[in-house]
């Protein structure tokens, strides 16, 4: 049976970040991917495109990660808008009323994973087990026992999940998760748009659908459509051409004729919130821990900052000759993480909720909401510093 300190679970960006941030402590650590490493090192287009946080883009340099990836790819957030239904009226954020020089930065979440996958090439003491999965977890008091689909057993001082939202190796251990079905699925595409985006997100609450325009280089834009499941597929049946006079439609012509410029992808809209974030020797980060809906943008920022989180306290335990897999550490991660995610996942699914009826109190409830919180200007500049992490 193989030894190593740390068992990661799962190649996504969580767990490549959190395999980077153990970088030069002296642990062994063994990354688990059911993919094959040429897939983790080419990763393929996938629509998604990260708003990423002012603190978020502080942790990736410190990885290394942000410095891999090309800058040309990268599109500054100059401004944003939240607008509800037919109304005028938009709740708006500029980087110059919140005197920076950008709200934040989107850029595409496969150059992230190749970025990251780049960073952990030479690392000592990492060993990549691709191919394969985990189908066992025992715990142990000074490790727990790993068996993998192809047979192999390793023991790890500690083992982290960062299995995706629907993680096996939670279920496994016993750990239960609140899961909310939107019963709606996101459309993500990049479009070429006829008139300037000025570097500014929409945020679109329509009657019957949601939309999200996000501004990339060279005058594109990701869309992001979320609908019923049999409206996406017939969205996805259209020819480019009828597809691309479709989403014109929606986005009521704003900037003029949009045209399709990628590939189209589907994802099913599920939040998840694990009922614990830690166990015997077990941890979990990433959206195996926490899965948003995408409507705050902070998926992503809130797996890296889980990563990041244990990372140092994993390294701080190191400092002190403590032990990786102690509950006493174990749960001081959770605490932390639990307390910067909750009020974060609470708030995004009641925005969901509210934005997401169409009766008639509930939209003078949303417009009501939206000029409440534009004339607070305190309220305001709150969400505007959320947005961005500045201090984070």
């Amino acid at each position: 049976m193989q030894n190593v300190d740390v068992l990661v679970v799962g190649a996504g960006p969580a767990g490549l970040c959190l395999t980077r941030g153990l970088a030069d402590s002296g642990l062994s650590v063994a990354l688990v991917e059911q993919q094959p490493a040429s897939a983790l090192a080419v990763p393929g287009f996938d629509g998604r495109e990260i708003a990423l946080t002012h603190s978020s883009r502080r942790i990736l340099q410190s990885l290394g990660i942000w410095q891999r990836i090309d800058a040309a790819a990268v599109s500054p957030l100059r401004s944003a808008r939240v607008m509800n239904g037919t109304s005028p009226f938009a709740l708006g954020f500029s980087a110059e009323r919140e005197q920076v020089e950008e709200l934040g930065w989107l850029l595409p979440n496969h150059l992230i994973r190749r970025a990251a996958w780049e960073a952990i090439q030479g690392q000592p003491g990492v060993e990549l087990i691709d191919g394969t999965s985990v189908t066992a977890i025992v715990p142990g008091s000074d490790a727990n026992t790993v068996t993998l689909a192809d047979g192999r057993q390793l023991a790890a001082r500690l083992v982290v999940a960062a299995d995706s939202r629907f993680s096996a190796t939670r279920r496994m251990m016993g750990i239960g998760a609140q899961m909310r079905d939107f019963g709606k699925s996101m459309l993500v595409c990049r479009l070429q748009c006829e008139r300037p985006h000025h570097h500014e997100a929409w945020e679109w609450f329509g009657y019957e659908r949601t939309l999200a325009m996000l501004p990339l280089p060279e005058n594109q834009a990701s869309a992001v459509i979320t609908l019923p499941p049999a409206k996406i597929q017939a969205l996805m049946a259209m020819d480019e051409a009828q597809f691309g006079q479709a989403v014109t439609g929606f986005f009521e012509q704003r900037l003029g004729q949009m045209q399709l410029c990628s590939t189209r992808h589907v994802y099913p809209l599920v939040g998840v919130y694990a009922r614990r974030f830690v166990g015997p020797r077990y941890a979990l980060v990433g959206d195996a821990a926490v899965g948003m809906h995408p409507v705050t943008a902070h998926g992503f920022n809130l797996g890296l900052h889980s990563a990041h989180r244990l990372a140092q306290q994993l390294q701080r335990a190191l400092a002190s000759g403590g032990d990786i897999g102690a509950a006493r550490l174990l749960e001081a991660y959770e605490r932390g993480h639990r307390l910067a995610s909750r009020p974060l996942y609470e708030a995004t699914n009641a925005i969901v909720t509210l934005y997401n009826d169409s009766r008639r109190p509930a939209r003078l409830l949303r417009g009501a909401a939206l000029r409440a919180a534009h004339g607070m200007v305190p309220f305001r500049k709150l969400i505007a510093a959320h947005l961005t992490q500045r201090g984070s």
